[in-house]
């Protein structure tokens, strides 16, 4: 059993990473086997964010006076927290998937960029592209339009390039034929 400074110390590690944290999902572990989370923590880390088991009144003393307060208050049973500074998307798409290969492991409620969401708000994020693939099309779609006009742009000489080389293959620019119009016949 940890002694009261151990918990305290414990307590202010935590809190001065939920001081920091982007996302933070509630999740229960009762019932995973050492292998899976092992799994779980390797994937989580992978995805940039961390995971931790907590006993409930270290989480509720380490979240008071941080944007998690509201989601660690009031814990019941076994429970556990994954959080990251970065990608929402990517640490509950890594969860989502353990937690259907894993049945033992279950969210209970998560906290997205200062709002609580629910558990079917949880798989939702899941299903969205990450925050790269969003930059990458937007900028794909704030360039199409730039080269769609620079292709433009450069068709026009090109189209006159092609058009004077057919004729030049045509011999249309020999001498024998006049470039003037025909003059109107008098009456």
């Amino acid at each position: 059993m940890k002694k009261k400074t151990e918990k305290q110390k414990q307590a202010e590690e935590l809190r001065a990473r939920l001081a920091t944290v982007s996302t933070v999902i509630l999740s229960t572990f009762q019932g995973i086997t050492v292998a899976d989370d092992t799994k779980l923590r390797r994937a989580v880390e992978t995805a940039g964010g961390h995971y931790q088991v907590v006993k409930n009144t270290v989480a509720e003393r380490a979240a008071a006076g941080t944007p998690a307060e509201g989601l660690l208050k009031n814990l019941q049973g076994t429970n556990s927290i994954a959080y990251t500074t970065t990608d929402p998307v990517a640490l509950a798409r890594v969860l989502t998937k353990i937690a259907k290969d894993t049945p033992a492991f279950q969210f209970r409620a998560g906290w997205v960029e200062g709002r609580v969401v629910s558990i079917e708000e949880i798989g939702r994020l899941a299903l969205l592209p990450s925050k790269e693939e969003l930059i990458s099309k937007i900028m794909f779609l704030l360039n199409a339009p730039a080269q769609r006009i620079a292709m433009a742009l450069a068709a026009v000489p090109r189209n006159l390039a092609v058009v004077v080389s057919e004729a030049v293959q045509a011999n249309k620019f020999s001498g024998a034929e006049s470039t003037r119009a025909p003059e109107p016949a008098a009456q």
